[in-house]
C-alpha cells in the first residue's frame, strides 16, 4: 500500500534515528565504564536519571507541542539531540569528557526524543488517513525491530575499529538526516489554536485526562506501563545473568538479542493483515496473552548453548507478538486521541512509559539483590502472565471518530 511521498520522508527520518540510536546502544554506559572508570552505581544512575529527569522535563511539552506546527518541533528537537550528542566526541577529543556531560546529554537527548515522538505522532495522525494508520505504524515498527537486530552488532564493529566515542558520532549524525527528511515534506502542517488565556495545570495534565476519559485507551495504557515495565526491569538482570554468572561472550550476548529482533520485523509486517482478517481485537487479545506467556521460558535458562538457544527462542516469540500488537495500540490510541490532544497523548504516554521503567528497573535490581537475578526474572514472568486481564474487550473498543465526543474541559 502506497501511503504518499510525505509519509514517505517522515518514515526515513524515523529510520535514519532509529538506526542511529542502536548503532549508539550501550556506548553511554561503555564510556562511563572504560574511559571515565565510574562505579556500577553511577552507571545505574545514568540511565535511570536520565529517563526520570528527561520524563518530568518533557510534562510542560505536550501543550506547547500541541499548539505549534509539528514538522518546525521535529527539526528543532533532531537539531538539539545532534548537538548534545556531537557534544561528547569533541570533549573526548579534546580530554574534557566528564560523567556530568554525559548526564546532561542523556536527559537532553531524552527530554528532546520525547517531544519529537509526541510531535511525530500528532502529525502523522494528520499525515496518514485513519484506515491507513495501521499499515503505517507497521512499517515503523518494522523499522525499529530491524535496527534493533542490526545496529548493536554494527555499532560493536565500529567500536572496536574506531573507539569508543564512534558510534555517538554516527548517532549525531543521524538526527541531521532525520531533520533533512523531515524538511523534504511539503504537505500541510498542522497545529491546535492557542486558547488567549494563561496555561492551567489542566493543559498540563491534558493528556492523560483524554487517556483516563476513554475507558479502551485507559485500560491500554495502564497493560502497557505493566508490560513493558516488567519487560524493561528484566534487561540488566539478563545482562548479570547471561555475562557475569554464566559467562556468555559478547558475541553470544549479541546474537542472543540480535536475532530475535528479526520476529518483531516479522510480526509488524504480518500485524496489518492479520487484522484485515481476523479483526483488530481478536489479534490484540491474542497477542497480548501470548506476549504474557512467552517470558516465563526465562526462567528456564542454562548455561551454554542450551541457555543461548532458550533466550534466542523466548525472545524470538516474545518479540514476534510485540511485533503484531504494538502498531495495533499505536494506531488504536492516535485513532481515539481528538486530533486537537493528540500530541499531548502522546507526550504522556511517552512520559509513563519513561517513569514506570524506571520504577520497575530500581525494584527488580533490589529484587535481584536481594533474591538473585533468575528469581527476580522468574517473578516477572509471573505478574506478566496478569498483564492480559487490563487489555479492553470488544464492548470497549467503539468505532474511530465515536469515542471522543465528551472530552473533559
Amino acid at each position: 500500500m502506497r501511503l504518499g511521498r510525505d509519509f514517505g520522508w517522515l518514515w526515513s527520518a524515523h529510520a535514519a534515528s532509529t538506526y542511529g540510536t542502536w548503532i549508539a546502544f550501550g556506548a553511554f554506559p561503555l564510556i562511563a565504564v572504560r574511559e571515565l572508570h565510574s562505579p556500577a552505581f553511577a552507571v545505574s544512575l545514568l540511565e535511570g536519571a536520565g529517563l526520570v529527569v528527561a520524563a518530568i522535563v518533557a510534562i510542560p511539552l505536550g501543550p506547547w507541542i500541541q499548539h505549534r506546527t509539528k514538522r518546525p518541533v521535529m527539526i528543532g528537537m533532531d537539531l538539539i539531540r545532534f548537538l548534545a550528542m556531537a557534544s561528547i566526541p569533541m570533549a573526548y577529543l579534546v580530554g574534557s569528557l566528564s560523567y556530568g556531560h554525559l548526564l546532561v546529554v542523556s536527559i537532553l537527548s531524552g527530554t528532546a526524543s520525547i517531544a519529537f515522538t509526541a510531535a511525530s505522532g500528532a502529525h502523522l495522525k494528520h499525515l496518514v488517513r485513519s484506515d491507513h494508520l495501521l499499515t503505517a505504524n507497521g512499517r515503523f515498527e518494522g523499522t525499529t525491530w530491524v535496527a534493533t537486530a542490526a545496529g548493536p552488532p554494527l555499532g560493536g564493529a565500529l567500536v572496536g575499529i574506531f573507539g569508543p566515542v564512534t558510534t555517538i558520532a554516527a548517532d549525531a549524525s543521524s538526527y541531521l538526516l532525520s531533520a533533512l527528511a523531515i524538511l523534504r515534506i511539503r504537505g500541510t502542517d498542522v497545529a491546535t489554536p492557542r486558547n488567549p488565556a494563561k496555561l492551567r495545570f489542566a493543559d498540563f495534565a491534558r493528556g492523560w485526562s483524554v487517556i483516563f476519559h476513554d475507558r479502551a485507551l485507559r485500560l491500554l495504557f495502564l497493560n502497557q506501563m505493566a508490560v513493558n515495565g516488567l519487560i524493561m526491569a528484566t534487561g540488566p538482570l539478563l545482562a548479570v545473568l547471561l555475562l557475569g554468572e554464566y559467562h556468555f561472550s559478547a558475541l553470544e550476548y549479541g546474537l542472543a538479542f540480535g536475532i530475535p529482533s528479526l520476529g518483531g520485523f516479522a510480526g509488524a509486517r504480518l500485524s496489518a493483515r492479520l487484522v484485515s482478517r481476523y479483526g483488530r481485537q481478536r489479534v490484540m487479545t491474542a497477542t497480548g496473552w501470548l506476549r504474557s506467556i512467552f517470558p516465563l521460558g526465562l526462567a528456564f535458562i542454562q548455561p551454554g548453548v542450551p541457555g543461548l538457544l532458550t533466550v534466542i527462542v523466548v525472545e524470538g516469540l516474545l518479540i514476534a507478538c510485540m511485533g503484531i500488537f504494538n502498531p495495533i495500540n499505536a494506531t488504536e490510541r492516535l485513532q481515539r486521541s481528538p486530533a486537537e490532544h493528540a500530541a499531548q497523548v502522546v507526550s504522556a504516554w511517552s512520559i509513563s512509559s519513561k517513569l514506570s521503567q524506571a520504577a520497575f528497573i530500581a525494584v527488580w535490581g533490589v529484587l535481584a539483590t536481594l533474591t538473585s537475578p533468575l528469581t527476580a526474572i522468574t517473578t516477572s514472568g509471573v505478574l506478566l502472565l496478569g498483564t492480559p486481564l487490563l487489555l479492553p474487550k470488544q464492548e470497549h473498543l467503539t468505532p474511530a471518530g465515536e469515542h471522543h465526543s465528551r472530552l473533559p474541559c
